[in-house]
Parts: structure tokens; sequence; C-alpha cells
């Protein structure tokens, strides 16, 4: 299995990062790569359960990814499993995902840890499609200050 680790620093509070993170009005503005909107989404990490989104291109091509919300200790982390599903719909192969916040002198760190990812290839894939998702991110924190 292959594990994938990513780390960003944001010039915000714990807290204002959790809610980023967790609040369905904050996810959709960053949530999924760049290029993808989301037009099907059940998105609240605020509470442990089921948790699904639909991301779609500009093609029109849609990619939906489910989980279940296993653990949230606010404002420090939030962990979820993640699954892809066929077209078919069927859910592939499950991995999971930490969000942890720490404090650091610039604001807060985000560190997101994907685990049980399968292969280097699926890794290599994720670690895009995360990273483009925290250039998003990155952006519309920016456009707050």
């Amino acid at each position: 299995m292959s594990d994938l680790h990513l780390r960003r620093i944001f010039p915000i509070s714990p807290e204002q990062l959790f809610a980023w993170i967790t609040l369905p009005e904050h996810l959709l503005k960053w949530w999924g790569p760049e290029g993808l909107h989301i037009p099907d989404h059940a998105l609240d990490f605020r509470n442990t359960g089921p948790w699904h989104s639909v991301m779609e291109n500009q093609q029109g091509e849609r990619f939906h990814v489910s989980g279940e919300v296993t653990h949230v200790d606010a404002p420090r982390s939030i962990g979820f499993t993640w699954a892809w599903h066929g077209e078919d719909g069927q859910r592939g192969d499950e991995s999971h995902v930490t969000f942890t916040i720490a404090a650091t002198t610039e604001g807060s760190m985000l560190m997101i840890d994907h685990r049980d990812l399968g292969t280097e290839e699926i890794a290599s894939r994720h670690e895009e499609g995360w990273s483009s998702t925290l250039r998003k991110l990155e952006a519309v924190l920016a456009d707050l200050s």
C-alpha cells in the first residue's frame, strides 16, 4: 500500500482553517482539482457519518467519490474514508484521509495524509489531485486578505 503526505501553511488561525475544511459553504469553494466544479454533494465534515461529492469537468465528465467521516476533533483534525465510484456506480477500493491542523508562527499548517492507496501510480494521481485542490484553497484564502 502507498501513502501520500502533503503539507501547506496558511496565514489564518487553526480555528479559521478548521472552518474552511469542514463547513459546506467553504468546502465548495475549493473542493476538487482545478477546472472541476461540484454539482452534487453531501460535504459536511463537522460530524461523523456519510459524505459524497460529484466533481464535473468542463466536458461534462463526472467523477463520484464517497466515504464516511470517521472522526472530528475540532479544531485539530478530521478523518474520512475515500473511494471512487466506477461507471457502474460501484465503490472501488477504500482509502483513508486525515486532515490535521497545527498552529505555526505563520498561521496554521494543514497536513493531508492519504493512506492505503494501493499502488505508487494511484498515489501519484492522488498527489496531483490534492496538490491542485490545495492551490484552489490557497487562492481562496489569499483573496480573503
